[in-house]
């Protein structure tokens, strides 16, 4: 087993780039549900992840009608998800799975692969009868 078989390629994730405002950026998460989106750079490196309370706390400080002035980029986030490089254990991603919705993989110089959902992890030690009682 290896990462690669439980990534969610690049191309099937929505995320957000850096210079997207945060009034789209509220859109999105918005219209698909999430609690949380992959925040890339213009050439594809991973810059962090913008959750639902960093947006919140934005819009407190600034307002709704001023979110539109604001670069994701600049939004001050609480923590960011630990990557996980493409060539890492499963025991790593499995740790890093069990605190966060989603874990970003990347490759060697930082360029955002794609992700490895909590749920796919479940989801496949479930079919696969990896029940710990």
């Amino acid at each position: 087993m290896n990462i690669l078989a439980f990534m969610k390629p690049k191309i099937e994730v929505i995320y957000l780039c850096e210079d997207t405002n945060a009034r789209e950026a509220v859109e999105i998460m918005r219209k698909n549900r999430f609690t949380s989106i992959p925040v890339l750079s213009k050439s594809g490196k991973y810059v962090g992840t913008i959750t639902e309370g960093d947006l919140l706390y934005t819009l407190d400080e600034v307002g709704r009608e001023k979110l539109k002035d604001i670069k994701v980029s600049s939004i001050k986030r609480h923590r960011d998800y630990e990557t996980v490089n493409i060539n890492e254990t499963m025991i790593i991603l499995l740790s890093r799975a069990s605190n966060e919705n989603f874990v970003p993989v990347i490759d060697d110089s930082n360029q955002f692969l794609g992700i490895v959902t909590r749920k796919q992890l479940l989801d496949y030690f479930f079919e696969h009868n990896f029940m710990v009682l």
